[in-house]
């Protein structure tokens, strides 16, 4: 069966239609009739060979919701009937045999696979296929499309280390930048009962930050802000694709404070050893969540109302939303409706 996908050529090159033929389904593999898809700064990444792994043709896309179409003779209906509305994100399938995967460290796997690191098998086709069905969740009612699929990676990226890393209510939390990412930071953490502070180089999203649920505000380009916030925060999360002065965030920090990183500087990460050790501060950084940090992300969501700000493109447009993204012009998120 033929398969029309949205595929780059080149380095940097617009995405064109695409053609190719479906295998014969797997055991455990399930297709997924494409609805929306979400367009992310690694979507780009991808279609520009920023990494240096890119395989040409490229059909990048990780942030799918549709309903599944087709599902292998091991799949399970009774759990995943056909018909399912569901998501896809950044991992399509895990080897769920090796020590991550039977801990339930599935993103952890090291033969899991990623979604937008297949060549042609990406997310923004018509016709997405997981290679387990474990990996497309179903996805509330209470959430539309159009705003589940930025959810399936920026959601679970910033709504997983909030599991992992035990933060409370009672916790005070900053949130640097106010992008794709972290705005959705701050409306999960509104939601866990916070109190919010957004860092953002200037006032001009001040006003965003707040109806999203920040608290506080702080811009980094006036003079002595960042200084005057040392010692603030239980937890701070950056989301920002940039090079920061860690030192300075370190210090932000109460001692056995966490600075967590899921955002991907170009460039290493340097601290110097006195603003990370006498207060017994750490560093992590974060990966797509686990299939059990998915399905708590979309139940806490549904509960709670949260979503993503998104602007629409129909597939038509697709070039128009790779290029608001690339530009980084997107408010907050865009996604492209394939029907």
């Amino acid at each position: 069966m033929p398969v029309t996908s949205y595929a780059a050529r080149s380095a940097g090159a617009a995405l064109e239609r695409h053609e190719r033929e479906s295998d014969p389904l797997g055991p455990l593999e399930a297709d997924v009739r494409v609805t929306h898809c979400g367009v992310c700064h690694s979507d780009i990444g991808q279609i520009d060979n920023e990494f240096g792994i890119t395989r040409y043709p490229c059909v990048a896309g990780h942030e799918a919701v549709g309903v599944i179409e087709a599902v292998g003779d091991a799949v399970d209906t009774d759990l995943l009937p056909i018909g399912t509305r569901v998501g896809v994100g950044a991992i399509a399938g895990a080897c769920f045999r090796c020590p991550q995967c039977l801990s339930g460290r599935h993103n952890l796997c090291p033969n899991r696979d990623d979604t937008v690191m297949r060549g042609d098998r990406g997310a923004f086709t018509e016709l997405l296929r997981v290679s387990d069905w474990r990996t497309a969740y179903p996805i509330p009612d209470a959430i539309p499309s159009e705003q589940a699929a930025p959810m399936m990676c920026a959601g679970v990226t910033v709504f997983a280390p909030l599991i992992r890393h035990g933060v409370r209510p009672v916790d005070r939390v900053a949130v640097v930048g106010i992008g794709g990412l972290g705005h959705l930071a701050l409306r999960f953490l509104a939601g866990w009962g916070c109190d919010v502070t957004a860092i953002s180089t200037s006032r001009s999203k001040e006003d965003d930050a707040r109806r999203f649920g920040a608290t506080s505000f702080v811009a980094t380009r006036e003079e002595g802000a960042l200084a005057a916030a040392a010692g603030s925060f239980d937890f701070v999360l950056s989301t920002v694709s940039a090079n920061l002065p860690w030192d300075d965030y370190l210090d932000l920090l109460v001692p056995q404070g966490r600075l967590s990183i899921v955002g991907v500087p170009p460039e290493a990460i340097s601290v110097r050893p006195m603003h990370l050790l006498p207060a017994e501060k750490t560093i992590s950084g974060g990966v797509p969540a686990s299939p059990t940090e998915t399905r708590l992300m979309l139940d806490f969501a549904a509960r709670h109302g949260i979503g993503p700000q998104v602007e629409t493109f129909p597939v038509a447009e697709i070039n128009k939303a790779v290029d608001l993204v690339r530009g980084g012009q997107a408010r907050y998120r865009a996604v492209v409706a394939f029907s």
